[in-house]
């Protein structure tokens, strides 16, 4: 690591600790020529796949538009924060394991959906109905006898 005051290339890492919530790294160093300190920050630089859209469009995966979609379904629900914050951890993690530079909306929603199921029926049948865009009441009804 490269000094900030003088440059010099050589630093020496003189404590490590781990943040709280356990998401990045601070080390405190010292310049190997000056012998001042500075405090550097390691997190981990994952990369979500690009989202295609239905229209072949691409976008970067949003964790928060993802959240606030489940959210809405979830309105006036009995599910906890926890449960949705264990659930957005699901899905971040089956798209960075997926090791996909791209994914198509259609898995991310099923991936959504498939969340929704496992925590609130009614959440699931309200993310779907908008998500699926039914075009007669045959399908929806199919829909609920499959849950």
């Amino acid at each position: 690591m490269k000094c900030p005051f003088c440059g010099h290339a050589e630093t020496q890492v003189v404590e490590t600790r781990v943040s709280e919530e356990q998401d990045f790294v601070r080390r405190r160093r010292q310049c190997a020529a000056c012998e001042k300190r500075f405090t550097t920050y390691e997190r981990s630089d994952v990369t979500f796949p690009v989202v295609v859209k239905k229209d072949g469009s691409r976008a970067d995966f949003e964790p928060a538009k993802v959240r606030a979609s489940m959210m809405l379904a979830l309105r006036k629900r009995p599910v906890g924060i926890a449960q949705i914050d264990s659930a957005m951890s699901r899905i971040e993690q089956k798209l960075l394991s997926s090791g996909l530079r791209e994914i198509d909306s259609t898995k991310v929603g099923e991936l959504v959906m498939r969340e929704l199921k496992r925590m609130d029926k009614v959440a699931y049948v309200r993310f779907a109905s908008v998500y699926r865009s039914f075009e007669d009441v045959d399908e929806f009804r199919q829909l609920l006898k499959d849950i």
